[in-house]
């Protein structure tokens, strides 16, 4: 059992007076577990929510009735026992006869639910082990032959075995087992050999389904500039340093970026799926989180809560330093399924990491009325979007990390994301913007009629 979450999700709801959104957890450290959590408005959740380190799915149990079944139960003496036959045809018998009793209770079908696991979750998150050679070509690049993804599969019986017991016990998550798989790596490089690249020690990865085809174009541009870096053991990584220029000079184009209060395009829209990828491996793996910062709002490719890194050179980076017995080499791609992948070859070690997450706390629905704002960089008098509306909360992440010689370290990662109101940009004049920078009771812009 994990006392130190038991204790952190008790400080937590005592301090925030707020529901999670998940349970409170009692147990953890074991390939499969239950968060058990009460529940008073169902005899059972509503929902189980499963969990694989950063990956969340939610299934209703109210959308899935061929998921219960009514059983009738017979008792003698207040014990539990088999009835005579002739109560099998007509339980009204058994209230004539004294002693016996029964009644009617749900139980739970383990095949239909291990039906809707293999359809809703298996189906997303299985994926084969693969298999990559590592060497280096003549003028000394670190070429990949193939991509070394460890295999994964849900163990489906006992997730299914599991609901059956959360459901059984008000218990509205469960810790989703996964039978993982190594890839087969072979590192034909004897310099890649000697600094300890023989294995996948984490994976980064993150969806971008559905992204316009300029965010498309730049993430791939981004994600290719880290593929073959090597990080030096005992070395800080900076995300900034190996991306280098963004502009129209090193293949970018312009995309929705977050710029202040609102949200227009410019090179470079979309490389922040690529820190965010970057970074969700080393987080998971335990590595030191040296500079890490989440989007000032709530962004759907950044899913769940809280596993976003956003970077803005020069002054917003992702750094994380490699304490790993040796070194790490990236290899970074997208799929064909609109996945984003850092894998990070190198040489484990010992350590056991837990993550546990989002609390969502703090929710702020999306301010009703519109923001305006001015701006010189388009005609006098055009308006434009400058930034949909999005709800506010915050978003907490618990890690801990063990490791031998170092104890254990219990680590906060707080997100705070704000609340936005639908906002547009008009243009005005230079000489309007001047005096609505000096904030001029009058600033209204001098071509626009004044309110009555």
């Amino acid at each position: 059992m994990v006392t130190w979450l038991a204790r952190i999700n008790r400080a937590y709801r005592l301090r925030t007076m707020q529901p999670c959104s998940h349970a409170t957890i009692i147990g953890l450290s074991v390939a499969a577990a239950i968060f058990f959590v009460p529940t008073a408005a169902f005899a059972s959740p509503a929902s189980i929510t499963y969990t694989y380190k950063h990956h969340i799915f939610e299934v209703s149990v109210l959308r899935h009735p061929e998921w219960r079944s009514r059983e009738r139960v017979w008792y003698y003496g207040g014990k539990r026992a088999i009835p005579p036959a002739r109560f099998l045809s007509s339980g009204k018998g058994a209230i004539s006869e004294i002693g016996w009793t029964f009644a009617d209770r749900i139980t739970w079908n383990e095949r239909a639910i291990a039906q809707t696991i293999s359809a809703d979750i298996a189906s997303k998150l299985d994926r084969p082990a693969g298999s990559v050679v590592i060497r280096r070509s003549a003028s000394g690049t670190i070429v990949f032959e193939g991509q070394g993804l460890p295999g994964r599969q849900a163990d489906i019986d006992l997730a299914a075995a599991l609901t059956k017991t959360a459901l059984e016990k008000d218990v509205s998550a469960v810790v989703l087992p996964v039978i993982e798989r190594d890839p087969v790596i072979t590192v034909e490089d004897r310099s890649l050999k000697e600094a300890g690249i023989r294995e996948v020690v984490t994976v980064g990865e993150s969806v971008f389904a559905k992204s316009p085809e300029n965010r498309r174009h730049n993430i791939g541009v981004g994600v290719r500039r880290f593929n073959g870096h090597l990080i030096p053991k005992d070395s800080v990584f900076s995300f900034n340093d190996v991306l280098g220029p963004v502009n129209e000079k090193t293949g970018y184009r312009k995309e929705l970026v977050i710029q202040g209060a609102t949200t227009l395009p410019d090179y470079g829209g979309g490389l922040c799926q690529v820190s965010t990828t970057a970074f969700r491996g080393p987080w998971e793996y335990g590595l030191p989180i040296l500079q890490r910062k989440n989007h000032s709002y709530a962004v759907s490719y950044y899913s769940p809560q809280g596993t976003d890194a956003t970077i803005f050179p020069p002054n917003t980076d992702l750094k994380f330093r490699n304490d790993t017995p040796g070194a790490l080499l990236i290899q970074s791609f997208v799929d064909s399924t609109d996945h984003a992948y850092f894998i990070y070859y190198g040489t484990a070690d010992e350590r056991k990491t837990e993550i546990v997450g989002p609390y969502i706390t703090d929710r702020v629905a999306a301010p009703k009325e519109e923001r305006l704002t001015y701006t010189t960089t388009i005609p006098v008098g055009e308006k434009r979007k400058a930034g949909e509306q999005h709800d506010g909360m915050k978003a907490v992440w618990y890690r801990r990390v063990e490791r031998a010689g170092t104890g254990v370290i219990l680590e906060r990662m707080f997100s705070a994301y704000e609340a936005r109101p639908l906002t547009y940009q008009l243009g005005v004049t230079p000489e309007d913007m001047a005096r609505l920078t000096a904030g001029e009771a009058s600033a209204t812009p001098s071509w626009l009629p004044s309110k009555p």
